[in-house]
């Protein structure tokens, strides 16, 4: 297998992307990009009236953030952030005592790559999951409230899980591949020692199909490779999963340039129905309490498929039938016929193996490889076998046809495209009405803002034969893949259960009370428009205090905050929603509390004042 001299063309790419990364824009602003035609029609395609509600919804990662954002489509407005892996000051996560507690003493994620739950291999709108790449967790959002219910971790053994994430076709298992490869058992060991010592993973995590809660199940012990991204297989290629490799060299510096000697990388074909089995025989080992599988050990379960170097993306078509491996350092994207694959492993049709695993001859796997243009990086599917590819280098998206093997019409966007989001487009039955172009620079799109300028989502309608790009909106850095559900599969509560057996919770303002036991204090209180009970605490310099705070305020949008003044308390209790902060009254003096969400005309007049009576 040959992929020639494609990195010629390549190099002389990716120079001439940093020089137009770099070119300066004049102060009076870039030339119209759009006829006044072209702003009518997009205009038409985009614009969601006041009142009205968008199609769809997306839900994109905040990156660095460690947040979710959710977002309108096709209006691109942002709806919601959902603080997830870091705390958020306006609704208190992070400082009540649930929150605290999911967060586990980190004040920051990474959160990459979210995961809708799926059934039968579409979108069900029951929870979303979503990776942090920096501490080695896992959360779960659900979509009854919009909030945070669970975070897991960070698990043994693994480092990054940045190839993630994907839950499998009946959201049976939540998978997450490492970037990067460390010894397992987390013990110390030299870099001299990396190929010998290291390793990559594939943890798998078990989901409750009622609750959505998650619990680490298993492990896959893999080579000492970064991984990339991954996708789930479907329809017949379901029980298997696919991972992009890069850094099969096993370089420990200099990766920019000492992880790309090589002429391939790989796509790992994992079969974790195998991996399953495995370990319901016992085929694992135990390490740091959790159950690993060695495919080395245990053969049938890895496959390696020659790509072209440092591939990014994997996806698997709406059928099951392909799946495409997009090479950031190749002009083109592969498509692999997962039959071929089945019948190449069958025959033992190999070219090599590497590290114990069976390496897949490339030619007899290989469907086509399309010319896709420069740094490709991500593909999405809409209907009739379309595809959308994002290339990096020369910002643009462009579309081709599963069995047509070639490009059928280019899109320019603004600029250098990571990952792309098309309406469902990760499921068995896309939409194939939008797609959202995630762009990693926006340059001169927006109103300038000093240094950092924000990312920038494009909105591209692909019914037609041509692409047209009909809105865009800027977004804070980074958002690096998303999806897309409709928004009739979503259906969230209004307001929460009023929960009578709730030990914490009060319903009236009679039985509002303060206790004392020691120096803990304990306040059971209410918020309703537009006042607390109690509005007077006194509690001594150096107690403990307890505030539980029930909102019975049981009207929709009705939410109340508790700030106190210099005390950095701050937390928010939604309609019919009872919740706990614990702090130290290490403060004498007297500190006005206030309910920091506008709630009614009186909002300013719902207030009170927690006294600290100094030690004598």
């Amino acid at each position: 297998m040959k992929f020639g001299k494609w990195y010629v063309p390549m190099v002389i790419g990716i120079i001439a992307g940093m020089v137009a990364g770099n070119i300066v824009i004049q102060p009076d602003g870039p030339a119209p990009t759009m006829s006044s035609s072209q702003i009518a029609s997009a205009q038409n395609k985009a614009f969601v009236p006041p009142g009205q509600h968008d199609e769809y919804y997306m839900f994109s990662s905040g990156g660095h953030s460690g947040q979710m954002f959710v977002i309108g489509v096709p209006s691109l407005r942002r709806i919601r952030t959902i603080p997830v892996f870091s705390p958020d000051s306006a609704t208190g996560y992070g400082y009540d005592e649930r929150t605290k507690e999911l967060m586990g003493g980190f004040s920051w994620g990474d959160a990459h790559h979210p995961s809708l739950s799926e059934t039968n291999g579409d979108y069900d709108g029951r929870f979303v999951f979503i990776n942090d790449n920096a501490n080695n967790r896992a959360a779960m959002i659900n979509l009854k409230t919009f909030h945070t219910e669970q975070i897991i971790g960070p698990i043994p053994n693994i480092m990054g899980p940045h190839s993630a994430v994907f839950v499998t076709p009946n959201t049976e298992y939540f998978m997450m591949g490492t970037r990067f490869s460390v010894p397992m058992d987390g013990s110390y060991k030299d870099l001299e020692q990396y190929k010998e010592s290291y390793n990559g993973a594939l943890q798998a995590i078990s989901v409750d199909q009622e609750t959505g809660h998650m619990t680490p199940a298993w492990q896959l012990k893999l080579p000492p490779w970064n991984f990339d991204l991954s996708d789930a297989g479907k329809g017949p290629s379901d029980g298997w999963a696919f991972l992009t490799t890069y850094n099969t060299e096993e370089a420990t510096h200099l990766l920019e340039v000492n992880a790309s000697k090589n002429e391939t990388d790989y796509v790992l074909a994992i079969n974790w129905k195998a991996a399953e089995q495995a370990v319901k025989d016992g085929k694992f080992e135990e390490v740091n309490g959790q159950k690993v599988v060695d495919p080395e050990k245990v053969p049938g379960i890895v496959y390696a498929v020659p790509a072209a170097k440092s591939p990014h993306g994997v996806d698997v078509s709406p059928d099951g039938k392909y799946f495409v491996a997009n090479g950031k350092l190749s002009p083109i994207v592969t498509a692999y016929d997962f039959e071929k694959f089945k019948q190449a492993i069958e025959s033992k049709d190999f070219s090599d193996e590497v590290r114990g695993i069976p390496v897949v001859n490339y030619d007899s796997v290989k469907a086509a490889e399309v010319e896709v243009g420069l740094g490709p990086l991500h593909t999405q599917f809409g209907t009739d076998g379309y595809a959308y590819t994002t290339n990096f280098v020369e910002s643009t998206v462009a579309k081709w046809k599963i069995g047509e093997w070639k490009v059928l019409d280019k899109v320019t966007v603004h600029y250098s495209p990571g990952h792309g989001s098309a309406a469902e487009g990760d499921t068995v039955s896309p939409d194939g009405k939008y797609f959202v172009a995630l762009n990693k620079l926006a340059k001169d799109r927006h109103l300038p803002v000093g240094p950092s300028h924000p990312e920038n989502m494009q909105l591209v309608d692909i019914e037609g034969d041509k692409m047209e790009i009909i809105n865009e909106a800027p977004i804070d850095p980074e958002p690096h893949y998303a999806q897309i559900i409709k928004a009739d599969k979503i259906n969230p509560v209004k307001i929460y259960e009023k929960d009578e057996n709730n030990p914490d919770a009060i319903w009236s303002e009679k039985d509002a009370r303060i206790e004392r036991n020691g120096n803990k204090v304990t306040v059971y209180g209410i918020a309703v428009r537009s006042r607390f009970y109690p509005d007077e605490i006194k509690v001594n310099e150096g107690d403990e205090v307890t505030i539980h705070l029930t909102n019975i305020d049981l009207d929709q949008d009705i939410t109340h905050g508790f700030g106190i003044n210099l005390y950095d308390v701050n937390f928010e209790v939604q309609p019919g929603q009872t919740n706990t902060i614990k702090f130290k009254a290490d403060k004498p003096g007297v500190f006005p509390f206030y309910c920091t969400n506008f709630c009614s005309a009186l909002h300013q007049e719902m207030q009170g004042y927690m006294l600290v009576k100094p030690k004598e």
